[in-house]
């Protein structure tokens, strides 16, 4: 069995932070690179909220709107949505599809599954294999196009409305849709008016294989660590929703490539060839919409929601669920904007004053993200009432 590498150093917490700021692109602007390179450093972009997901891309880069976000996503094919960890929608770099599909689809569940509401494999297997075959060739289909089909093909327990929805129920057999895309039978195709549809991701990644599982879960590990290291493997399960002891287990056979160190009294993990302590401290301001990547993946929650930000903008040690002032890479304030034509009304509440400095850089945070919206800013500094996004 591979023996667990020895503790090489110890890091701080300011210089996990450097570390994190700079390989999340959120201490300058991205020179040189694209939104592809963007998505595909930080371990995808969730897009539950589609603005969120195109602001949260377009603001590490130069000069770039959510216009050429959905340029990527729609024209150049640079990008793809569809179902990434945790069973949510994401938008990952279409060149790392393979990756994420086979490594997601060896990824066990530590969640509820589709048998609860009385789904057995064998007909969770029969669902995929019928959105496989509805989407097979060039077939754009909306979900309610795709329901037919399955319902078709299975029969119709499949279409009994036992799932609760937001806006009622869904049918039993859309809690297999996220397996779907996690097997790449399945991800988003172009709109149809203001409904969603799907499509097989060879029409949007020509060529699409899904990859290897034991090495697509590696090469997935360490892109983890590239981004959220040092790490361990029990932030890894949560950040994928999969059992901890599995993701020990998979850190350990990787273990004669993982260099083991220290922070905040926890034994944590970086790629042995990617292991230096940076030199720099952390800095920077940004405004970061919900569900940023940094914030969903970054642990320990306390040290990144400090203070009053525990409070304040996590829900249920959920994070995301608000928009945040980060300060040198900790949540230090939440904002909050609404839009009326082109003009854009931000609010920004700190959690403690802000150097003459801070709210140079605040406003010109709030001007870059208006103009990554395409709007026009007004800013108002002080309390706010912001309800949690669930």
């Amino acid at each position: 069995m591979p023996q667990r590498p020895a503790m090489t150093t110890s890091w701080t917490w300011s210089q996990v932070r450097a570390r994190r700021l700079q390989r999340h692109r959120l201490t300058g602007r991205g020179q040189g690179i694209d939104c592809a390179a963007v998505v595909s450093a930080v371990c995808g972009a969730h897009a539950q909220v589609m603005s969120a997901a195109e602001l949260s891309i377009a603001l590490r880069l130069e000069n770039v709107t959510r216009t050429q976000v959905r340029q990527a996503l729609r024209d150049d094919l640079s990008l793809i949505k569809t179902f990434g960890p945790r069973g949510t929608v994401h938008l990952l770099a279409a060149a790392d599809l393979p990756m994420w599909t086979g490594a997601l689809s060896a990824v066990p569940s530590a969640s509820r599954a589709p048998t609860e509401f009385g789904m057995t494999q064998q007909q969770t297997d029969g669902v995929l294999a019928a959105i496989g075959e509805a989407l097979s060739g060039d077939a754009e289909l909306t979900v309610d196009e795709l329901g037919q089909h399955v319902v078709a093909a299975t029969g119709s327990w499949a279409g009994e409305l036992v799932v609760p929805a937001f806006n009622g129920r869904w049918p039993r057999w859309r809690l297999a849709i996220p397996a779907a895309g996690h097997r790449g039978q399945l991800c988003f195709g172009a709109e149809r008016g203001r409904s969603v549809t799907y499509t097989s991701p060879s029409m949007r990644v020509p060529g699409f294989r899904r990859g290897e599982p034991g090495d697509s879960l590696q090469k997935l590990v360490f892109q983890y660590l590239a981004a959220f290291g040092p790490a361990s493997p029990a932030q890894f399960a949560q950040w994928l929703a999969a059992p901890r002891r599995w993701a020990i287990e998979l850190f350990e056979q990787l273990s004669d490539r993982l260099t083991l160190v220290e922070s905040d009294g926890v034994a944590v993990y970086l790629p042995a060839d990617d292991a230096d302590p940076p030199v720099a401290r952390p800095s920077g301001l940004r405004l970061l919409p919900y569900f940023d990547t940094y914030l969903v993946g970054s642990h320990p929650r306390g040290l990144v929601f400090p203070g009053t930000a525990g409070s304040r903008a996590l829900s249920g040690g959920q994070a995301g669920t608000l928009p945040v002032l980060l300060i040198n890479g900790e949540v230090r304030g939440i904002w909050r904007s609404r839009r009326s034509g082109r003009r854009i009304r931000f609010e920004v509440e700190p959690f403690g004053a802000l150097s003459a400095r801070q709210h140079a850089e605040v406003e010109r945070q709030v001007a870059r993200t208006a103009a990554i919206l395409e709007g026009a800013p007004e800013l108002t500094i002080g309390p706010i009432n912001a309800g949690h996004h669930l």
